[in-house]
């Protein structure tokens, strides 16, 4: 498989985008809730006819509070599986090496920054919000699976974030601070989705046939509807 990126190169590219929490969401910020927090073509309320103008906006940000709910349990499997992946490549060049490590540190500050988001949202929303968890026990459920099983998963969510910003929140009106979050969330989430092409390109090189298909199976059953 040939890919037209390095390692080095998102070394850069990750270097000229980086924030900082605080650049984000600080102590002291407070959502504003007469704003919409996801694109409709995300959040899928303003046809619903049984509710009224108040309600639908209620919905679109639940549905953006239980979206970063989602990333963070993802961020949760996807940390653990990129710091063992650089702990097997310790001898690698030291640009794949620094490279591995900065995206496990990017992650670890995302989880950090969704944690930050569902305080301030639980801070001024009315009623208790809650998501599917522990996330700890949802992570060790996905690494338990073959290492490209997980490489793969990882690389699907990777790209559909790209995609759903660009082609959703990019030109959104949204609430302001929600997509301040989700704009830097993606300016480091496009430098994983290519190392994680990386990563997935070199596990798959170190498997025979029959293991890549048991890869396969294991991304396919990521995704089966239940």
């Amino acid at each position: 498989m040939d890919v037209a990126y390095t390692y080095s190169e998102t070394l850069v590219a990750s270097a000229r985008v980086s924030w900082r929490l605080e650049d984000v969401l600080g102590s002291g910020d407070r959502l504003d809730f007469s704003a919409p927090f996801l694109p409709e073509n995300l959040a899928h309320t303003a046809t619903l006819p049984t509710l009224s103008a108040s309600e639908r906006l209620t919905l679109n940000q639940l549905r953006g509070y239980s979206y970063l709910g989602l990333f963070g349990l993802v961020e949760e499997f996807i940390l653990p599986f990129v710091l063992d992946h650089a702990r097997s490549r310790v001898d690698a060049e030291d640009a794949e090496v620094r490279a591995l490590l900065q995206f496990a540190s990017e992650e670890a500050k995302h989880i950090e920054l969704f944690k930050r988001f569902a305080a301030a949202f639980r801070q001024d929303f009315p009623t208790e919000v809650m998501v599917i968890g522990p996330a700890r026990d949802i992570a060790d459920a996905v690494l338990e699976h073959s290492q490209l099983g997980v490489a793969l998963a990882v690389l699907h969510i990777e790209w559909m974030t790209q995609q759903h910003y660009v082609e959703a929140v990019k030109s959104a009106s949204l609430e302001p601070l929600f997509k301040r979050l989700l704009h830097h969330h993606w300016l480091e989430e496009s430098q994983h989705a290519k190392l994680d092409t990386l990563i997935a390109h070199k596990i798959a090189e170190q498997l025979g046939s029959s293991e890549i298909q048991q890869g396969i199976a294991d991304y396919e059953r990521s995704f089966a509807a239940p």
